[in-house]
């Protein structure tokens, strides 16, 4: 025991650090630089999956609605500055760090706001499935015979970036900093290169622009009602990109001050790279011709591939890089793989903060277990890491790994969250409007509003488009999760809201109880019984029973005599059980003890062994726990465990020290009324 123990010890210290003072909460803020690492990498990694998630649905119908390649992008391009303009306005409104649940909340109300938790909850964890997996999918480009181990490496990831976080915020930005920030270099050189070869004329060309596509059946010449659908469900699918915009605005207090205008900057910074990158990548995408399809959907998809169904395709952004740097061996082309897997991967990351924070100020608000808002070690909310890892590897499981299975459960919600806070906002400058008469103020709240307004409807038409057009692929799984997690969470408040309701008192001081009824429970005459007789004693009890439960004649005659034989001051008192029950008889006595006198109380003291092996806990103290576990549901009843130290315990404290002589319940200190025992009595 004392063995496993100090490995534990051991481990928890190599994985996680040594414990950092609560005094050093400060110190583990961000600063933008390494901010901008920790909360936007989701956003910016959806670059590497945005563009491909458009094109698998164009190519449904082939080449011929690649043309509608550029409005859907432009569409997600101008959804995504609307997004990034109103979370500016929310994150100067709110820079407490509640995003869209604290806007909701205080604007619309608390139910609205548990509807948003539920949703951004939901998509913390679909953002570390769908990056992992994703990221997983572009190693699989690069080393094509891993794929049998997709599910293996994207759960080990997965347990890598909780073990990360665990160790603290500023932690992981230091580690998740450096391949940010060289994705996004690769990326822009990436596309620098390849536009500057097509403005001289050298246009890259992709690995498949020599393949067909089978147009899928019904696809081939669409009316006009059935093309918008489709384009709305391409328009869908791209929107995958604005994942993880929210999380700046859910880590406000995390940033160094002024914390607002460093999130806002942080923000602004996080839009211009990221429209910037998805924008070029769906442009060399066109240029270069590059034809992917969806297996599922589309059976095997590609006309002349050899084993089509069989081989992996490449990623839209493998296709690129290789397009553009001259091939899947070139230098430039495992560059771009290796920082797109590490980026898409550490994408989780943004989840793994903002889960943990966000589970922080539900169970603030208690909306969830109060034991989420506790930090660990490292100050990291280490439960709200540890339940994300659990649940995202089980989803990650129970898929595969699949990123296009997972996607379709993607980014529902994020734009329920996206719709509920910008019309609380909207709300909120409403309000402000009223009580402010400073005419340039009043110019600026008015901007606000527009942008918020904008935002809003925006958002809501987009969450539309989203359950209408993903419904049957997966989508009504999140849209069943929600209401869950909503009524979950309700139920939790309902309760810490009766438990503080029955436990606040209006009384003054404190109410002593008209008798104290003491019980010691017997089953030999041996050391733990004489010291708990002897602390029992020491407390002065207006009664005090000595109680044991009759199960064979002989043993209890046996007690009988010993008790004798020890001429003990206190009468035994016997139960008879003639079904062999112990509990029933014990529970039944002290019952009569109290009988109708509510302001009596009964204390019962238990002795128990302190063991110092697992193992050795299994062969003791069974009984007195099913006992205790019984009377804590007993009105009027208190539990005093009274532990004696096996000498085994001295192993595994190290002490090497026998426990002391205690006590007998004749010797004089026990009847002195200012006795007190050199042992600490456990109070249950």
């Amino acid at each position: 025991m004392r063995g496993v123990a100090l490995l534990t010890r051991v481990l928890k210290r190599v994985i996680i650090g040594s414990p950092v003072s609560s005094e050093r909460v400060g110190h583990s803020l961000l600063a933008k630089r390494l901010a901008l690492p920790i909360f936007a990498s989701d956003a910016l990694s959806s670059v590497a999956y945005a563009t491909q998630e458009i094109l698998l649905v164009l190519f449904v119908g082939g080449t011929s609605y690649l043309y509608l390649a550029p409005w859907v992008a432009t569409g997600v391009v101008v959804l995504m500055l609307t997004v990034v303009a109103s979370y500016r306005q929310l994150v100067r409104a709110y820079p407490t760090g509640g995003g869209d649940y604290e806007v909701a909340s205080k604007n619309i109300g608390k139910s609205a706001g548990v509807v948003v938790a539920s949703a951004l909850l939901v998509d913390y964890v679909m953002t570390v499935a769908v990056s992992v997996s994703s990221g997983v999918d572009n190693i699989i480009s690069a080393v094509p015979a891993v794929h049998r181990h997709r599910v293996l490496l994207a759960v080990a990831f997965v347990v890598i970036l909780a073990a990360v976080n665990l160790r603290g915020l500023r932690e992981a930005g230091l580690a998740f900093a450096a391949p940010t920030y060289l994705f996004a270099s690769g990326v822009f050189l990436m596309l620098g290169t390849g536009l500057v070869r097509t403005f001289l004329g050298d246009a890259p060309v992709a690995e498949s622009a020599q393949y067909g596509v089978h147009v899928h059946h019904g696809y081939g010449n669409l009316a006009f009602l059935a093309l918008m659908f489709f384009a709305l469900r391409a328009f869908a699918s791209g929107c995958t990109a604005l994942t993880g915009v929210e999380a700046i605005a859910n880590g406000v207090p995390a940033f160094k001050p002024p914390k607002a205008k460093n999130a806002q900057l942080t923000l602004v910074a996080m839009g211009a790279i990221a429209v910037s990158m998805f924008a070029g990548l769906t442009a060399l995408a066109l240029i270069t011709k590059v034809r992917i399809t969806d297996p599922i959907t589309n059976s095997c998809g590609l006309i002349g591939v050899p084993n089509c169904a069989h081989t992996p395709q490449r990623t839209v952004i493998a296709q690129v890089a290789g397009a553009v740097f001259g091939g899947p061996h070139s230098i430039g082309f495992f560059y771009v793989q290796a920082t797109t897997a590490l980026i898409l991967v550490l994408a989780a990351n943004t989840a793994f903060n903002g889960f943990p924070l966000l589970g922080a100020i539900l169970a603030r608000d208690k909306n969830l277990p109060a034991q989420l808002n506790t930090r660990g070690d490292r100050l990291a909310y280490s439960n709200g890491i540890l339940m994300l890892a659990i649940v995202a590897g089980l989803l990650i499981a129970l898929y595969k790994a699949d990123t296009t299975r997972l996607i379709q459960l993607y980014i529902i919600g994020v734009f329920t969250s996206f719709t509920l806070g910008q019309s609380g906002m909207v709300r909120h400058w409403n309000r402000a409007l009223l009580t402010e008469h400073d005419p340039v103020e009043r110019r600026r709240i008015m901007r606000s509003r527009l942008i918020n307004g904008f935002g809003a409807s925006l958002s809501g038409v987009v969450l539309a488009i989203v359950i209408v057009t993903k419904f049957t692929k997966g989508a009504y799984l999140v849209l069943i999760a929600m209401p869950i997690l909503y009524a979950l969470m309700r139920a939790i408040n309902r309760h810490y809201s009766r438990v503080a309701e029955e436990l606040t008192t209006d009384e003054v001081g404190l109410v002593l109880p008209a008798r104290n009824h003491v019980v010691v429970l017997v089953s030999k005459v041996h050391k733990p019984t004489l010291r708990a007789l002897a602390f029992a004693r020491a407390t002065r009890p207006d009664t005090l029973t000595a109680l044991t439960v009759n199960i064979e004649d002989e043993d209890t005659r046996r007690l009988l005599a010993e008790w004798e034989r020890h001429d003990l001051p206190v009468k035994l008192t016997v139960l008879e059980s003639p079904y062999r029950e112990v509990t029933g008889p014990i529970l039944g006595y002290i019952k009569q003890l109290r009988g109708d006198r509510p302001h009596d109380v009964v204390n019962v003291f238990i002795p128990e062994y302190v063991v110092g092996h697992w193992w050795e806990q299994l062969l003791h103290n069974q009984a007195a726990l099913r006992l205790k576990g019984r009377l804590l549901f007993q009105p009027g009843v208190m539990v005093t465990s009274v532990p004696w130290q096996l000498d085994s315990t001295a192993a595994m404290t190290g002490s090497g020290e026998s426990p002391a002589r205690e006590p007998r319940a004749e010797d004089p200190g026990a009847d002195d009324p200012n006795y007190k025992p050199k042992s600490p009595v456990a109070s249950g």
